[in-house]
């Protein structure tokens, strides 16, 4: 996001350790809806087993967000006063949670 809500939040970061973990849950998910698309290319597949599948990928996909979520409430949220933008961060965060 660049837009004027969080101008003053663009030098912060995902840490490290959350990205990279991240990073290897998506290459898994990646692997997980690659794994779905083969199995609807198939004439055989039951409607019910393509459903839990998809199920399954939300399910990981939300573990993801949560992680990067706890990462910014831990790292950027609880430190924002030190850094003078709590204004910034709570309008940040409410722009995002409206999509959770």
């Amino acid at each position: 996001m660049a837009d004027s809500t969080n101008q003053c939040c663009d030098h912060l970061a995902i840490e490290p350790g959350v990205r990279e973990d991240a990073t290897a849950r998506l290459r898994s998910i990646r692997g997980h809806v690659d794994g779905v698309l083969r199995m609807l290319e198939r004439e055989d597949v039951y409607c019910v087993d393509a459903l839990k599948q998809i199920k399954a990928v939300q399910g990981a996909l939300a573990k993801t967000g949560d992680l990067i979520l706890r990462g910014h409430l831990k790292h950027h949220v609880v430190t924002a006063h030190e850094r003078g933008d709590e204004d910034a961060i709570v309008a940040e965060l409410m722009d995002v949670l409206k999509y959770r």
